[in-house]
């Protein structure tokens, strides 16, 4: 298991606990924690002892995104600078994003910038009533990374993320629940004990058939209806092969809880 400087990183009852880890820079990304997300990521999606992840963030906020200071020190080096730094992030992404184990997030403070971006590619979002959200690049002059381009419209809709990437307006939990950002909205004390049940209640669920679920809906969008309709008549077929396939099926019939084991 790898030892991490800016992420907290912990697996107890299948659920990988990830927590950002730089509370004194709002948890704001610099390379380092670039490159312990990827390779978080890699764990989390080759341990098949870990069938959910929740992430969250230390001291008061989730993620302010990237760090800005750190950028700033850069000078005519700040190109090269984030295209490594958006390397390791763009890495994690696709790998959080593509494996089977759900991605659930537990926002308090603020998510700003990379951070909400961390927040839409995530399956099941929880925030505190006093959570924050808010694009925040082009208030740099800078444009959005870390998949918010091929998350936010999804969600939102195109017009809606346009606006918000174009006018970086700070959305109330509430709001970013209306938008379809958030999944659930819970009381401040309520958010850690909330997330957890839920990523629990997940890993305790058919890891493979999750993850083959969200391949089909990101899918969905860029496929025809015809091939769209191939890929979930062969992914249905090859799941009924599967352990957990066949014990729910077996489980309805005998009209039983079902006992998944992620495979």
């Amino acid at each position: 298991m790898s030892v991490y400087e800016t992420l907290r990183f912990e697996v107890r009852d299948n659920v990988a606990f990830i927590s950002f880890n730089r509370p004194h820079a709002a948890n704001s990304l610099n390379t380092v924690m670039g490159r312990e997300l990827m390779l978080a990521s890699i764990q989390c999606d080759e341990d098949p002892e870990i069938r959910a992840v929740l992430v969250t963030g230390e001291g008061g906020t989730f993620s302010a995104g990237g760090d800005v200071k750190s950028f700033s020190s850069q000078g005519d080096s700040l190109p090269a600078h984030l295209k490594e730094l958006t390397t390791y992030l763009h890495a994690a992404m696709s790998r959080f994003t593509r494996m089977d184990a759900p991605l659930i997030a537990a926002v308090h403070g603020s998510a700003a910038g990379a951070g909400l971006s961390f927040v839409c590619a995530c399956d099941i979002v929880f925030a505190a009533e006093s959570a924050r959200f808010t694009m925040a690049y082009t208030r740099l002059g800078l444009t959005p990374d870390g998949s918010s381009t091929y998350f936010l419209p999804r969600i939102v809709g195109l017009r809606r993320a346009v606006e918000l990437a174009l006018t970086n307006r700070m959305l109330s939990a509430r709001e970013a629940m209306d938008l379809g950002i958030v999944t659930t909205v819970v009381p401040d004390a309520e958010l850690k004990a909330a997330a957890t049940e839920m990523a629990k209640r997940l890993a305790s669920g058919p890891t493979r058939a999750f993850g083959g679920a969200k391949r089909l809906f990101h899918s969905g969008f860029s496929e025809t209806i015809e091939t769209q309709m191939e890929l979930e008549a062969r992914l249905i077929a090859e799941l009924a092969k599967s352990q957990d396939g066949k014990e729910g099926i077996k489980a309805f019939v005998e009209k039983r809880q079902a006992k998944f084991v992620g495979h």
